[in-house]
């Protein structure tokens, strides 16, 4: 595995179990490492698949993953844990290939928003011009009452599964 910085978190899968076993071993998601790969990846697209987002993840090697959005992002991951996951979408501007807009929307993942220096990072990578945060940034807490994971709405800390109080701290990993 690639040198992990020590503000990283690596994100396991916390979805449904069923959607993870049925990741077949070949089912990640395009490895885009390089402006190169980037290149080759987007002018196989149509402009219609351009026109929406699409699923991604930074593996734990650190290379930005990419498949269509309505992929599972275990699957675009291939299994395995990540260090962020989102939507992303990607637009054009002065001949450059640019981010659009850049979430951290993974339910199965629910990466805290901490997550994006992993993000950047990749694109940088790339060479991709790219925002200096998440463009929409989600807040995902697990329920210290009933194990629920939740989104939090408007600074809103409050289970809607229970009604319990949820953490300040990002603590979906049921491990920590």
């Amino acid at each position: 595995m690639a040198h992990v910085s020590v503000q990283s978190r690596i994100y396991q899968y916390v979805g449904p179990a069923a959607l993870k076993a049925a990741v077949r071993p070949d089912s990640g998601g395009c490895m885009v490492g390089s402006a190169a790969d980037f290149s080759s990846w987007v002018a196989a697209r149509s402009s219609a698949e351009l026109a929406e987002p699409f699923t991604f993840v930074v593996g734990t090697d650190g290379v930005l993953r990419l498949a269509p959005r309505r992929s599972e992002h275990v699957a675009c991951a291939g299994g395995g844990p990540v260090l962020s996951a989102g939507e992303i979408s990607f637009a054009r501007s002065a001949g450059r290939w640019g981010v659009g807009d850049v979430s951290n929307q993974s339910t199965g993942y629910c990466p805290d928003i901490s997550s994006w220096w992993a993000v950047a990072r990749a694109l940088d990578r790339v060479g991709l011009e790219r925002p200096c945060s998440f463009t929409h940034e989600v807040v995902f807490r697990r329920c210290p009452g009933c194990q629920e994971h939740n989104i939090v709405r408007e600074d809103d800390f409050v289970c809607v599964f229970c009604g319990s109080d949820l953490p300040e701290a990002w603590n979906v990993d049921p491990a920590i």
